[in-house]
């Protein structure tokens, strides 16, 4: 029964948005594609009108566990994932005890595949604690059985110039990424939003685009020196996109993230003292949105990371001084990218796989993920529906976090199924069942 996960025709879908086609899917693997296929016994899905897509890969993922199971488990995340499209995530480091040692790397990937909805990757920490003091256990975490590839000590900056130069050389020997929060410390004392003309009316300490792009430009030139892989974490500036763009003219070898929110949300927000909106890196303002756009839509950007950040309602629903940081994201991330850049015509669902699935497969050195909808690929498959329109609720949504800071909007684009390893995850756009090689709980099942 391993690895059998049944036969499914899909019917009448247009994959990446041309021309409809259909997609026979058998054991885990799309068998054919063309039009008018059959298959005896085959489970047949109409997908007339639906775009047909390489699952979603997320670099950037807060699962919380272990520790921080009153935020978020394995499980209800990878469920999140799922519904969102996504059949892969990259779980950060920062949990507790943070994953800085092959055993908790393990621990992560390991409940990640007794869930079964979707491949969760551990990021491993750089440094021991997050404490920036001294490199965690990278090659260990490396050849452990959860294959680490990217490390990150995401929501602290790895500030010190010699660690970070170090980390550098340290994961060339695998192949790894060095994944930067980019954040100069000392700019960012007690800082509560974007440092700009609302955090002055407001009167709230600001945060300047400077802190981030300070860190981005001293990273690039490590990297050129050292010739090894960086990738740079949610970024949020008009500078940090420039300053990115200038390192991939002369060759170094970086790559990049942006979040939905900050394709889509400003600091005008924050008039409303709404935690909901506190966020680290901060909203920015309507240029720094614009740029960010077109950094994505030209390449500069290689990539959407949600950074997932769910958080217990005590910790949003309070003043804001006091609120933790982050939004949730994965359920809500395709249709944000839909309305911010395919409905606006400034990319196709062919730049939406390559910015959502491909790429982010390609950073993460996932070789069965964000691969072409060809006969023979694995079927790692979503099947969106461009037309629908839905209101967000976080009350109805997998994640145990609420804190969305799209509740109440209308957002396009709906995940109508998403095929894991040939089995549907999603179906009709809710939960099915895990991969039946994992040990989860069906859906629904007591």
């Amino acid at each position: 029964m391993a690895g059998n996960t049944g036969t499914y025709l899909i019917q009448g879908a247009a994959i990446l948005g041309g021309e409809p086609a259909d997609l026979l899917v058998r054991d885990g693997i799309i068998a054919e594609i063309g039009t008018g296929l059959g298959a005896d016994g085959a489970t047949v899905i109409d997908a007339a009108g639906l775009v047909a897509l390489p699952g979603m890969v997320d670099v950037h993922t807060h699962l919380r566990e272990p520790g921080r199971e009153d935020a978020e488990t394995v499980e209800t995340g990878t469920r999140a994932a799922a519904l969102g499209g996504y059949t892969a995530v990259h779980a950060m480091a920062n949990s507790t005890p943070v994953a800085d040692t092959a055993g908790v790397v393990e621990q992560v990937y390991t409940l990640g595949r007794a869930a079964g909805w979707v491949d969760v990757r551990p990021v491993g920490a750089v440094t021991v604690g997050l404490a920036g003091e001294q490199l965690a256990e990278l090659g260990a975490m490396a050849d452990s059985r959860a294959r680490v590839r990217m490390f990150s000590d995401d929501g602290i900056c790895v500030h010190d110039p010699v660690l970070m130069r170090r980390a550098l050389e340290y994961v060339k020997a695998f192949d790894g990424v060095v994944a930067q929060h980019a954040q100069e410390p000392r700019l960012t004392a007690g800082a509560q939003m974007n440092e700009g003309d609302v955090s002055a009316v407001l009167g709230l300490t600001g945060w300047p685009a400077v802190a981030e792009e300070s860190i981005i430009a001293r990273d690039v030139l490590l990297a050129q020196h050292v010739g090894s892989r960086l990738h740079v974490c949610h970024v949020s500036t008009a500078g940090s996109v420039e300053i990115i763009r200038w390192a991939k003219e002369r060759g170094i070898d970086v790559t990049a993230e942006v979040t939905p929110h900050h394709l889509l949300l400003t600091d005008d927000l924050v008039r409303s003292y709404d935690p909901v909106f506190k966020v680290n890196p901060p909203l920015r303002t309507d240029a720094d949105v614009q740029a960010l756009r077109a950094g994505l839509a030209d390449g500069t950007i290689d990539v959407v990371g949600t950074d997932h950040a769910p958080h217990p309602s005590e910790h949003k629903e309070c003043e804001w001084a006091q609120a933790a940081m982050g939004m949730t994201g994965l359920e809500t991330a395709l249709s944000v990218v839909q309305h911010a850049m395919i409905d606006t015509g400034l990319m196709t669902w062919a730049d939406f796989a390559r910015v959502t699935s491909t790429a982010a497969a390609k950073i993460g050195r996932l070789g069965d993920q964000g691969r072409p909808i060809e006969a023979g690929e694995p079927a790692n498959i979503i099947l969106v529906d461009p037309a629908a329109r839905w209101t967000v609720d976080p009350f109805q949504m997998a994640t145990m976090g609420r804190n969305s800071p799209f509740k109440g909007r209308e957002l396009p684009g709906k995940v109508v199924a998403t095929f894991f390893k040939g089995h549907p995850t999603v179906l009709d756009g809710a939960l099915n069942t895990p991969h039946p090689d994992s040990a989860a709980t069906p859906a629904g099942a007591a």
